[in-house]
């Protein structure tokens, strides 16, 4: 008797782990700065909640269809014409509890023991671990900051085998804030037609992006890759919606079928309630985007100028999603107060020791030389987290 191994080969998500522990020393009185949450500070839109209020008060709280109401499905489907330039039909649309959950039916639908799923590094924390517990194996492929942390062709042709099944594409990207263009998707998708593999593209954070980048969904490059991708997206990042939990995806129909059958017989239905509040989000004024956008990006340009001018770290300017992804290697090897940093979790460590500020390692993501910082917060916690951060720094010999 014992714990399946499946669940011992995996552990708790970082960021949330990180988020946790800010919150207990905020709750014992201690004056934390989180850097450490992904999720944006802004309010959810009144319209949005007006929706919400409106589906508890009408009655509209009882099971809906497992996979999402039609409704739902078909604003998604209004906004993947929109956007996106991509034609779907419901049965090609799953919603469900959020954009991990529509990932983790995607891993639980298409994966079996001994496939093998291409995951670039810096990744989100969950996709390797969403791999692991449905029998498959993550195959890492490592991008550096040269590559503007994209993906190349080349390395992707070198990574796949005969046992390769799936890719995992997230443009803008956690933890990065980058993204990839069109050239970069383009040469991408004619590896993966070449090679008859789905690509999960995860575009959670499309609305969020910076100085003129366009988003561009690698499944409206042509037929071919479209029929090979799963796109996934939702309302928490765009519309401050974290805590509605509505997610969904868009692809095959033989693969959102799957998926529609797994879900309704684990979670059943996303929350009715919320699934209304998402209608009214999709189909609703967009101008609340427009300022949140407006606003992260000062957050944006402070923060990352602000990591430059400090000693010992870099960084490269985000074009997307709110988070920045500084270099900090040039510090290993240091110590200050008997405390050694040898990699990103000391860093880590020390500054919210030392510091009184949360914030994320880059070996979560993949990434050891790095930290991952969100500017989803107010700027006056960004300025006063980064002064304790430069001081901290400044500390270590």
């Amino acid at each position: 008797m014992g714990i399946a191994k499946r669940a011992q080969a995996i552990k708790p998500s970082p960021t949330l782990a990180t988020a946790a522990q800010a919150k207990a020393m905020k709750a014992q009185g201690i004056d934390v700065v989180d850097f450490g949450v992904g999720e944006p500070d802004f309010d959810t839109p009144e319209n949005v909640k007006q929706a919400g209020i409106k589906a508890i008060q009408s009655g509209f709280t009882k099971y809906t269809p497992a996979g999402g109401t039609d409704e739902l499905k078909e604003a998604v489907i209004e906004k993947f014409k929109k956007d996106n330039g991509l034609q779907y039909e419901k049965a090609q649309v799953l919603i469900s509890c959020g954009a991990k959950h529509s990932l983790y039916n995607i891993a639980e639908a298409l994966f079996d023991p001994g496939d093998e799923v291409i995951i670039p590094a810096p990744y989100w924390v969950s996709y390797p671990d969403q791999v692991l517990l449905n029998d498959a194996t993550p195959v890492i492929v490592t991008t550096t900051e040269e590559e503007g942390f994209k993906l190349s062709a080349k390395k992707l042709e070198n990574a796949v085998t005969k046992k390769t099944k799936a890719l995992v594409l997230n443009s803008p990207s956690n933890p990065t804030g980058l993204a990839y263009d069109k050239k970069t998707l383009e040469e991408i998708a004619a590896i993966v037609v070449k090679h008859n593999i789905y690509v999960i593209s995860d575009e959670i954070y499309e609305k969020l992006i910076y100085d003129g980048f366009k988003h561009i969904s690698i499944a409206s490059l042509g037929t071919e890759i479209k029929n090979l991708t799963m796109v996934v997206n939702g309302v928490s990042k765009s519309h401050a919606m974290t805590g509605w939990r509505i997610g969904y995806a868009a692809g095959p129909k033989d693969v959102i079928n799957a998926m529609a059958n797994i879900q309704s017989q684990s979670t059943s239905n996303p929350a009715s309630i919320s699934q209304k509040a998402a209608v009214e989000a999709l189909r609703g004024s967009q101008e609340f985007t427009q300022v949140m956008n407006v606003e992260f990006d000062k957050r944006r340009k402070y923060m990352v100028g602000r990591l430059n001018r400090m000693k010992g770290v870099s960084c490269l300017m985000p074009v997307g999603a709110f988070y920045a992804f500084p270099r900090i290697s040039s510090l290993f090897g240091k110590s200050a107060n008997n405390k050694a940093i040898n990699n990103s979790s000391d860093l880590a460590a020390y500054l919210l020791e030392e510091a009184k500020v949360a914030l994320v390692s880059g070996d979560a993501f993949g990434a050891d030389e790095y930290i991952r910082l969100s500017y989803a917060t107010s700027m006056e916690n960004i300025q006063k987290g980064l002064e304790r951060i430069d001081a901290a720094i400044a500390r270590l010999q």
